[in-house]
């Protein structure tokens, strides 16, 4: 099968397609035909040597696809010919990957195959901190940096769809206009406005998602409400910096780190089971959608690459296998 690695940490242009074994699958586990995948931010950090796979996963790029079943294990509660997307620990740039079966979600009635691969990472990684761990509850207000981002538009609508209200930074205009029309209720251009004052004059955030780490600590914790929460799923800004606990002890509030990738089996599964219940009735009724900015064939995954660098994009960037 066709696969993309890094062979060397480096630039989009380490990036090489590259012949490996097809998989064979285990108990409990099925291989997918992969017919489209997603770029994270992760596998960035992934090309550059910065984010290494976890012991025992493959080096093969990708962290989420959609496609077609072709091989189940003993006990994999899938059969082949089945229609889905899955979340991965890696192996989504390829022609086919090896999942556990816990990780792998039917494809929401309405959707393509292609659609259903800017699924997965994003479904999981909102559902899983901002409800599951955070708590998020309804008239409660959210504050998602980077709103623009796949993360970002995925958030701003599962939190509306629960009836919260909606805080979001972004760099431009443009990008703040498509978040307010998902639902934002409050934009926040960053290159130019203080998104402490601004949460400061509306209450401040019950739940923060943050993706930039410790540039954003100390000024993520002043714009919490009492008893407000902050989860960190990011370092974009760095991993190391101060916290001033009494800020916090004054608030009652709470700062959490979470991964997605690392998390054990079990976990994931958990993860994916609730989506499925919760998610996925909100996508099938069009209340909450994949925003996809570009389809790149899986050769162009350099130039892919490129533009989620430059961050010009919307939403998720994809790659179509097949």
């Amino acid at each position: 099968m066709r696969a993309v690695v890094a062979t060397t940490p480096g630039g989009p242009e380490a990036l090489e397609v590259v012949s490996r074994p097809d998989p064979t699958p285990g108990p409990g586990e099925v291989v997918i035909d992969v017919v489209a995948s997603a770029l994270n931010r992760a596998d960035i950090l992934q090309r550059m040597g910065f984010y290494p796979p976890p012991p025992g996963v493959t080096d093969v790029l990708g962290l989420e696809c959609s496609g077609v079943i072709s091989a189940v294990g003993d006990d994999a509660a899938w059969q082949i010919g089945d229609e889905v997307c899955a979340l991965l620990s890696g192996g989504g740039y390829a022609d086919k990957v090896l999942v556990p079966s816990g990780q792998v979600m039917p494809v929401p009635a309405g959707l393509s195959l292609v659609e259903a691969a800017a699924l997965p990472e994003v479904t999981c990684t909102v559902w899983s901190n901002v409800f599951m761990v955070a708590g998020l509850r309804p008239e409660e207000t959210l504050l998602v940096h980077g709103g623009s981002s796949g993360i970002g538009t995925m958030a701003i609508q599962l939190a509306k769809a629960a009836g919260a209200s909606v805080a979001t930074t972004a760099g431009s205009a443009a990008k703040l206009e498509f978040c307010t029309s998902l639902g934002a209720d409050i934009a926040i251009n960053y290159r130019d406005q203080d998104f402490v004052e601004v949460m400061r004059a509306h209450g401040g955030a019950d739940v923060i998602l943050d993706n930039m780490g410790a540039a954003y600590l100390a000024r993520n914790v002043a714009a919490l409400a009492p008893q407000g929460r902050l989860t960190i799923i990011g370092m974009q800004g760095g991993t190391k910096t101060e916290l001033d606990i009494a800020a916090l002890l004054v608030k009652r509030a709470a700062v959490i780190a979470t991964s997605l990738r690392a998390r054990p089996t079990a976990d994931k599964a958990a993860i994916c089971a609730a989506v499925v219940e919760h998610v996925w009735p909100l996508v099938e009724a069009g209340a909450v959608k994949p925003i996809v900015h570009q389809v790149f064939p899986l050769e162009a995954v350099a130039e892919a690459h490129r533009l989620m660098e430059s961050s010009d994009h919307v939403g998720k960037i994809l790659l179509q296998v097949r």
